[in-house]
């Protein structure tokens, strides 16, 4: 758990460090030159999961897009990298934190699941504005999201009763 904090805090700093290193960087980099995209964008929700924390051990291994009917979705599969060592990952808070950003971004998209190596967990809009008490498409730049996401990770009892709500 305190692995994934670290981690969590570490890939922040660098995402700011990265982030000051030029103004012209930054506008190439943000995640929100893609709000208000489309389930159906392949391109921009292929770039929000890109630029989004992965498990440790784990890589990217495609998406799909559920468009045919509502509500529509996009599943994000993962698979093992070639790392050796086993890595503790907190798959609740990663998935937290990846379906608040895509599901802030991605304007039409009422869930998103993850098919991640050893755990597939599936979070609906619906579920995220009841946890958080707030429309998170309301935000409009990275690291005033990420700020919020990450105290409404800190409070670990929080995350465990959202899981244990929706089982």
């Amino acid at each position: 758990m305190k692995m994934i904090k670290i981690l969590f805090y570490s890939l922040l700093i660098l995402l700011i460090l990265n982030g000051c290193s030029s103004n012209e960087v930054k506008e190439t980099e943000d995640l929100f030159q893609f709000k208000n995209s489309y389930v159906g964008d392949a391109g921009a929700v292929g770039n929000i999961t890109m630029k989004l924390p992965k498990p440790n051990g784990e890589k990217i291994s495609g998406l799909e897009l559920e468009t045919t009917e509502e509500p529509y979705g996009i599943i994000v599969n993962y698979s093992s990298t070639e790392e050796n060592e086993p890595i503790e990952v907190n798959y609740n808070e990663l998935a937290l934190f990846n379906a608040t950003f895509i599901l802030s971004l991605v304007q039409n998209a009422d869930w998103v699941k993850f098919n991640f190596v050893e755990q597939e967990l599936k979070i609906s809009r619906e579920e995220l504005q009841n946890y958080y008490g707030k429309d998170i498409r309301e935000f409009n730049n990275e690291e005033e999201l990420s700020k919020f996401i990450q105290e409404n990770l800190a409070d670990e009892t929080r995350v465990t009763q959202f899981y244990n709500e929706r089982t």
